[in-house]
């Protein structure tokens, strides 16, 4: 099994049982196709001789509450950064998130000593790949990895055309290939 972790922040995001695809416009951006699925959340669970306060068991959450997930989130504990909360980066501040983190990539593979096909293959399509997604990035829905690292990679999540199958959108570049 190949996992594959951020070149930034170390945080695992992708393994080799999703079906990796390079976009079809940008080929150093790659896509997976996500499924969403029902998972319990909020299950309260008490060790033997635990005596929580009945302060402590209210803001556990309702048992046996149920919430939408996505696969890919689920399996690499990913954080939603979500609109609803005011969390999501504005267009401008993402633009702005993207070129450092263009700069901070190209940074990480000269210091890993990529070849220089590799290098001039993002420095290539890096400013395709940032018109691709500022084009859409109001589609997005932002997920980070389990670090919170804000100079890291962010997942972007939206939907194919026909509206129901969700995918993801990662750097090529920006991951690390580890075999397990």
């Amino acid at each position: 099994m190949i996992i594959y972790t951020d070149i930034l922040s170390k945080d695992e995001l992708l393994s080799d049982t999703f079906d990796i695809k390079p976009a079809a416009d940008c080929p150093i951006l790659w896509e997976v196709d996500c499924r969403k699925y029902m998972k319990k959340v909020g299950e309260n669970v008490q060790l033997e001789g635990a005596n929580p306060s009945a302060e402590d068991a209210e803001e556990d959450g309702g048992e046996g509450e149920t919430v939408m997930v996505h696969d890919i989130e689920d399996q690499f504990r990913m954080v939603w950064l979500k609109v609803e909360e005011g969390l999501k980066p504005s267009k401008d501040a993402y633009k702005s998130h993207l070129k450092a983190y263009i700069k901070k990539v190209l940074k990480a593979l000269e210091a890993k000593k990529a070849s220089e096909e590799t290098i001039a293959e993002f420095k290539g399509g890096a400013a395709a790949a940032m018109k691709k997604i500022s084009a859409n990035y109001d589609n997005y829905d932002v997920l980070m990895g389990q670090s919170m690292d804000g100079d890291a990679m962010h997942v972007l999540i939206d939907f194919r055309e026909d509206g129901v199958t969700p995918f993801a959108t990662l750097w090529k570049h920006g991951l690390n290939e580890m075999k397990v």
